[in-house]
């Protein structure tokens, strides 16, 4: 078989380099190990008729214009903010930290310059910050760190702050006025019929190939191509020669509840503490899809399975630059996305960086 380009992976990363590709005239083979498209960002109707994410919750948001001007070629949207609450000793409370979140765990009644004296009060400062642990120690102290934080990441990634990167506590914010949105960016959107159907039409292109529930080293040595675009496991690529990238993996435990239009509040509930899952989210709130009966998934982190958090810490970082240098001397390979990059991406960062991707290449050829 030969074509202009293989892209590995029908993910963010894959369908948008696909289609941008394809749109451009070249002709692509999209595989994936799976057989469905969308990656983890799939979603489906479960046997009850609820739209739920097979795995896990994604909600898009972004503050890149661009970004979302792409994928509303694909899709409509559904307006809708993520609100968090976290579970600590039989009350609910905001999550992010915010003043509402204070007050009602110490039984205080602070303003917003209340809480910024509280917090410069309580807070630890950590310099240098090494880890996730001076993060959060530096920004709300010892106890809001050990109520909220400390037992999660044990839960969620095996380890304890003090050996995660700062990167990964560095991107939960604490807030000092009563937003309890979890996110704050311009633009919060879900796709109006679903992330599925969005794929779906985004790999809907005469010069696209899609074949699913295949392997990469099956398909290679069956297709003569001018370029790859590679969104797996980078380690998975070079034979885990210098061995595995650790990856934090999920077992999602999925329930409909019939004759009950609603379980939680919000969203999605953290149980920091309680319980060995980290999470429960109720699918209908981020759909608004109006049913008698609600759908939720509970989330246990697990050392196996299939990758979907890196494990950012330094040693592994080590580990992950000796598979780069790799990388970089391969011929005609584009490693892109979470699990090629080692890195943790939003959706919208994923969409941009293939975006850019699919554009340097382009421009590449021009020039050759």
């Amino acid at each position: 078989m030969k074509c202009d380009i293989m892209v590995v992976g029908a993910g963010f990363a894959g369908s948008v380099i696909a289609e941008r590709l394809a749109s451009a005239g070249r002709s692509v083979i999209v595989i994936d190990k799976r057989t469905h498209v969308g990656g983890n960002a799939f979603d489906e109707y479960d046997r009850a008729g609820v739209l739920i994410h097979r795995y896990g919750p994604h909600i898009f948001h972004t503050n890149a214009q661009h970004v979302l001007d792409y994928l509303s070629r694909f899709t409509g949207w559904r307006f809708y903010e993520h609100k968090v609450l976290a579970f600590v000793e039989g009350t609910l409370y905001p999550m992010p930290i915010n003043q509402n979140t204070i007050n009602w765990l110490y039984g205080l009644s602070l303003d917003e310059a209340g809480v910024v004296a509280f917090l410069e009060r309580v807070r630890e400062k950590r310099n240098p910050v090494h880890s996730s642990e001076d993060i959060v120690l530096n920004r709300v102290g010892a106890d809001l760190c050990d109520t909220f934080f400390r037992n999660y990441t044990r839960k969620q990634w095996g380890l304890d702050l003090a050996q995660l990167s700062p990167i990964v506590a560095g991107r939960i914010p604490v807030r000092t006025n009563t937003d309890d949105r979890y996110f704050t960016d311009t633009y919060q959107n879900m796709p109006g019929d679903g992330f599925t159907a969005m794929f779906t039409r985004m790999l809907d292109h005469p010069n696209i190939r899609l074949e699913l529930g295949v392997h990469f080293h099956d398909v290679r040595p069956r297709v003569v191509t001018r370029a790859i675009f590679y969104t797996g496991p980078i380690d998975e690529y070079f034979g885990f020669c210098y061995g595995h990238l650790p990856y934090r993996s999920l077992r999602f435990e999925h329930q409909h509840l019939s004759g009950k239009a609603q379980y939680q509040t919000v969203g999605t509930v953290n149980y920091p503490n309680d319980f060995e899952f980290t999470r429960i989210t109720e699918f209908k709130y981020l759909t608004g899809q109006v049913h008698c009966g609600t759908s939720i998934v509970r989330e246990y982190p697990q050392s196996n399975g299939d990758p979907y958090y890196p494990v950012l810490t330094a040693q592994n970082q080590e580990l992950y630059l000796k598979y780069r240098m790799l990388a970089e001397r391969e011929s005609n390979v584009y490693f892109i996305g979470r699990l090629a990059e080692y890195k943790y991406y939003n959706m919208d960062q994923v969409v941009a960086a293939a975006l850019k991707a699919a554009n340097l290449y382009l421009q590449e050829q021009e020039r050759a």
